[in-house]
């Protein structure tokens, strides 16, 4: 075969060789990014699963917290012994497992000493509180018929009359309705027969609803059973129906809010001057449903609520906002003064950082919250290693700092027996010397724990939740007037909460912030030991005349105490 020919071939085999070689190569490079393609769908399927398990154990976390909000204790003590059985866990971080066993070895070394203490007697028999003194008493006497009371035994003839010798007595409760009578304002008029200058009348009395025939005492008695005894106007009025006094809900309505939104704005705005001057305060908020707004039916709404004040002197504001917003809780804190410059103290809201952050305060932290979200994973975390951590959180970390409290206001309380005070530096020194040391090794230990702890669990809720908030959480180290929780707000908001439950919604803005005003009357007169319809009678009927600034501060709770009866402490 001439070399020329073969030289061809050649050159035709390696072409046909170099074009296999390019489809094995496409090939080979589709084959490569279908493997790709097929690995990324692999991991996204992987994450996917992830998420699905942790979102499963989520929910599944969510219903055993509803179940156990409905059926469950609400109370937040630990029980006596925690379960913590072996089994397989999900943590597999070192440190989670070491925290894991010394918190195990802890809870079966543990015991319990129990201080001898005395208890104390009642100074009545039945088990049953005594009657109050001071409610009126009406005999009603069971005595003997006439025959019983000459002695059965004859002696020569002669029987002797028995003589009386003491009494038993058994008190009971009487219980009438509530008397409605008429007030007749009956003015006079005179005149002179002679000159026949004109006729003379009194002044006519003022009254705070001048167009109505409300007296004060009715008007207090319908806002306190609203926003005292959480029973909705309707109702109010049906139980006047039983006494013959025909008054409409629609009528009753108006009234009320004629009150709150413009009768009582003096007073209340004295209040608000009068909080804003405390060094400290403590805000809160929960939702409310206002049927006619700007938003639809269905949104909510909001009820701010702030406390200042210290003991004798308290002052609880609500307010209503349409929305919750920074600019509507900043707006809250701007007074007449300017913007407030004191401390804060709420809960993990990220909104009141803004507002700390924008008006410059010295912002606290709720050390309660905290310790609810660990009791929630102490309730609903399905592994036993979450519920023992849980345990241990609240137990040897949370309990032992709120046990410190405690101890300082019994302290206080003693000191106010014996007729002196606990001062601010000695509750700072016991803060210090107790509190600290525990609070650092808790840091310690939950920083420890949260690398290994799925986020979405109860567990890594606690744990985010207290990383995040910590350095407000332990602020109250530095300042002695501080409390370690918002406790009080939230119990504030608590007769508020139950009395949504029964009349439901405000009609309107207009009702929303009439409501609030009431409400801040209600629950100041109560905070400060005063029973609110005595309070709110008071200031309806001097409420017309107080022209001046001075009348209006003598309204106060605190100034017209004196004037008032005293009502029992809240609880």
């Amino acid at each position: 075969m001439p070399a020329a020919l073969r030289h061809n071939q050649s050159l035709e085999k390696n072409a046909e060789l170099q074009a296999r070689l390019k489809v094995s190569e496409e090939t080979i490079r589709q084959v490569k990014q279908a493997h790709e393609r097929l690995k990324q769908v692999h991991e996204q399927l992987e994450s996917e699963h992830r998420q699905a398990l942790e979102r499963k154990g989520m929910l599944e976390e969510e219903v055993r917290f509803l179940k156990a909000q409905l059926y469950g204790r609400s109370s937040e003590k630990l029980p006596a012994q925690s379960v913590s059985p072996d089994q397989k866990i999900l943590f597999n971080e070192a440190e989670v497992l070491a925290a894991i066993a010394a918190a195990e070895a802890a809870e079966q070394e543990r015991t319990t000493t129990v201080a001898a203490h005395e208890r104390k007697a009642r100074p009545h028999s039945g088990g049953r509180e005594p009657i109050p003194p001071h409610l009126p008493r009406q005999d009603i006497v069971h005595d003997l018929l006439v025959h019983e009371k000459w002695c059965t035994h004859e002696h020569e003839g002669v029987c002797w009359a028995r003589q009386r010798i003491g009494e038993e007595v058994s008190e009971r409760y009487h219980y009438e309705a509530p008397k409605v009578w008429v007030e007749r304002h009956v003015y006079p008029k005179y005149a002179c027969g002679e000159c026949h200058e004109g006729v003379k009348v009194a002044a006519a009395v003022k009254s705070i609803l001048p167009k109505s025939n409300a007296s004060a005492s009715l008007l207090a008695h319908l806002v306190t059973s609203k926003f005292d005894d959480g029973l909705p106007l309707y109702r109010v009025c049906r139980q006047m129906e039983r006494q013959d006094v025909l008054l409409s809900p629609g009528t009753v309505g108006t009234w009320v809010n004629t009150l709150g939104a413009e009768s009582v704005v003096p007073l209340i705005n004295l209040m608000n001057d009068d909080l804003l001057a405390h060094p400290l305060i403590q805000m809160d908020e929960t939702y409310l449903q206002v049927l006619r707004s700007e938003k639809s039916p269905s949104s909510d709404h909001y009820m701010v609520v702030r406390c200042a004040g210290p003991p004798g002197r308290r002052i609880i504001l609500f307010d209503y906002i349409p929305s919750r917003t920074a600019e509507a809780l900043k707006s809250l804190l701007d007074g007449a003064d300017g913007p407030y410059r004191g401390k804060l103290l709420t809960d993990g809201l990220e909104l009141y950082d803004i507002v700390a952050k924008q008006l410059k305060l010295e912002h606290f932290g709720c050390l309660q919250h905290c310790r609810t979200y660990f009791h929630k994973a102490l309730k609903v975390t399905e592994l036993p290693s979450g519920r023992t951590l849980a345990g241990v959180a609240m137990r040897e970390y949370l309990g032992p700092v709120f046990k410190i409290e405690q101890d300082i206001k019994d302290l206080r309380k003693q000191r106010e027996r014996d007729g002196s005070q606990l001062t601010i530096e000695e509750v700072l020194k016991l803060r210090q010397e107790k509190s600290a040391p525990i609070l650092t090794a808790f840091k310690h230990w939950v920083d420890d724990l949260l690398p290994g702890t799925p986020p979405q669990s109860a567990l890594g809720k606690a744990l985010a939740y207290t990383t995040n908030q910590w350095p407000k959480l332990v602020r109250h180290l530095e300042h002695g007037e501080v409390p370690i929780h918002n406790n009080d707000t939230e119990n504030r908001i608590r007769p508020f909460a139950q009395g949504r439950r029964v009349w439901l919604f405000c009609h309107n803005p207009f009702g929303a912030r009439a409501s609030a005003n009431l409400f801040s009357l209600v629950s100041t007169a109560r905070d400060n030991g005063i029973e609110p319809h005595a309070y709110l009678n008071f200031i309806f009927e001097r409420l017309p005349g107080a022209d001046t600034i001075e009348a209006l501060e003598a309204l106060l709770p605190w100034n017209a105490r004196a004037a008032l009866p005293a009502a029992r402490p809240a609880a």
